[in-house]
């Protein structure tokens, strides 16, 4: 890493409760970005498989068994497929200087 890049820029912070001053290393990165969160399209395909449950289930018992049962069956070609696309969904958001991607 260069000096003067995002990952080695310091900033100031004030230690929770003692008001002294400290460097911590800070990394210039776009909070909660969805494109840098694959496991949010994990998410949103368990739910998807959820909701298609048939019958949907009854109470929280039932549910931790379908959760438990539905997260076994993910195929686990679409996860791998959401990890080989990190490199993409990095440049992307860096293209975009954190804004929005088609990710």
């Amino acid at each position: 890493m260069s000096v003067g890049s995002p990952c080695t820029e310091m900033m100031v912070v004030s230690v929770a409760g003692e008001g002294e001053e400290v460097g911590v290393p800070h990394m210039v990165w776009p909070s909660m970005s969805p494109d840098l969160n694959p496991i949010e399209h994990v998410w949103d395909q368990l739910k998807q498989r959820l909701d298609d449950c048939t019958p949907p289930p009854r109470d929280l018992a039932e549910l931790r068994v379908a959760l438990v049962e539905e997260w076994n069956a993910l195929p686990q070609n679409n996860i791998m497929r959401l990890v080989r696309s990190m490199r993409h969904r990095c440049q992307a958001v860096i293209a975009a200087n954190g804004g929005n991607t088609c990710y």
